[in-house]
C-alpha cells in the first residue's frame, strides 16, 4: 500500500514538472519567473527525483546556445562594435579582471566567481551556459551563478529607465548603456524598448557585439582553467554554435527559419532557468553564503557607473 501511495505521488510529481516545463516555451513565463518556479517546485519537494535534472540540464543548455547563434547578425555586430570596440572590449575584460580579484579576496569558489564574473562581462545567462561545461563547472556552481545574474537582470529591467529619465539619457547613449551594463539580452531588449526606438536599435547591435565574445572568453576561460595542460579541447556546442553563425550568414535566403530556431532557443533557455531553479532550495542558497551575489552586486554597480560616467562625461 505505501509503495502504491509513492508511485502515484511520483507520477504526481513528474506530471506537475512536466506541464510546468512546458508552460515555460510560452511567452508568459519570463526568465526569472520560469527560476522562481522551478526554486518553488524545490522547495515544496515536488521535483521528481528519478529524472536526473543536471543531465538534462546540460544538455537542454548546450542546445540552447547553439540555436542562438543562427540569431546572430555579424554584419550589424561588426557595425555596431567598430564604433565601441574600445568600451566593448575593455568593459569585458576590465569586468572579467576585477571579478577575479573580488573572487580572491572574498574567498570564495574559483569557478563560481569565473562563472558570475563571465555573466556580467558578457550576456548573463547565455555566457554562463557557454562558459560553465568549458570550466567542468557542476550544477551547483552553474546554478549559484544563474541566480545571482538573474535576480540583478529582472532589477535591471526597471532601474535603468528610471536611472535613464532621471539623467535625460539621450536615446543612443541610454541604449549603448543598457547594451554594456545589463546582462541578458531580454532584460536589455525589455529596457531599451520602454526607453524609446533608437535606444532600442542601438542596444539590441551593440547586443550582439558583446554576444560574438561568448567563444573566445569560453576558450581562454577552458584554458585557464585546465592549469598546465597544454592542449584545451574545445566544447562541441561552441563549434557548433560557430557554425550555426556561419550559415546563418552566408545562407541568407532562409531568414525567416533561423529567425524561428532562435526564437524556440531562447524559449528553451527559459526552460533551462526552470530546471535550474528545480535544483536550487533555501539549502542551496544558504550553503552557497552571501558572496555570490555580493561579488555579483559589485560587479554589476562597478561595471553600470563607470560606463554610464564615460558615456555621459567623456564621450558626450
Amino acid at each position: 500500500m505505501i509503495s502504491d501511495i509513492s508511485k502515484i505521488q511520483c507520477n504526481k510529481h513528474i506530471i506537475l514538472f512536466a506541464v510546468v516545463g512546458a508552460l515555460c516555451l510560452s511567452p508568459i513565463i519570463s526568465s526569472p519567473i520560469a527560476l522562481v518556479l522551478g526554486f518553488t517546485l524545490a522547495t515544496l519537494g515536488l521535483v521528481p527525483t528519478q529524472i536526473n535534472i543536471a543531465q538534462l540540464t546540460k544538455k537542454l543548455l548546450a542546445i540552447s546556445i547553439v540555436g542562438l547563434g543562427f540569431g546572430i547578425n555579424v554584419d550589424q555586430a561588426v557595425q555596431a562594435s567598430s564604433g565601441n570596440i574600445g568600451l566593448i572590449v575593455g568593459s569585458i575584460f576590465c569586468t572579467l579582471l576585477i571579478g577575479t580579484l573580488l573572487t580572491k579576496a572574498f574567498k570564495m569558489d574559483a569557478k563560481t566567481g569565473h562563472l558570475v564574473s563571465s555573466g556580467t562581462a558578457i550576456c548573463g545567462g547565455s555566457a554562463i551556459a557557454a562558459v560553465a561545461p568549458a570550466i567542468q563547472a557542476n550544477s551547483e556552481q552553474t546554478s549559484h551563478a544563474l541566480a545571482t545574474v538573474f535576480i540583478l537582470n529582472s532589477i535591471a529591467l526597471f532601474v535603468f529607465p528610471l536611472v535613464g529619465h532621471a539623467l535625460g539619457m539621450s536615446q543612443y547613449n541610454f541604449g549603448l548603456w543598457s547594451a554594456i551594463a545589463i546582462h541578458d539580452t531580454s532584460s536589455v531588449v525589455g529596457a531599451a524598448s520602454a526607453y524609446g526606438d533608437e535606444a532600442l536599435e542601438i542596444a539590441t547591435t551593440v547586443k550582439l557585439a558583446r554576444a560574438l565574445w561568448i567563444v573566445p572568453v569560453a576558450f581562454i576561460s577552458a584554458f585557464i582553467f585546465k592549469g598546465d595542460s597544454k592542449k584545451v579541447s574545445v566544447p562541441m556546442f561552441i563549434v557548433y554554435y560557430c557554425i550555426a553563425i556561419a550559415i546563418a550568414h552566408f545562407l541568407p535566403q532562409f531568414h525567416g527559419a533561423y529567425q524561428e530556431v532562435f526564437f524556440i532557443s531562447k524559449r528553451l533557455l527559459v526552460v533551462c532557468l526552470f530546471l535550474i531553479g528545480c535544483g536550487i532550495t533555501v539549502n542551496t542558497i544558504k550553503n552557497a553564503g552571501y558572496k555570490p551575489m555580493l561579488l555579483g552586486v559589485l560587479l554589476w554597480v562597478a561595471v553600470a557607473s563607470v560606463v554610464l560616467a564615460y558615456i555621459q562625461f567623456i564621450m558626450a
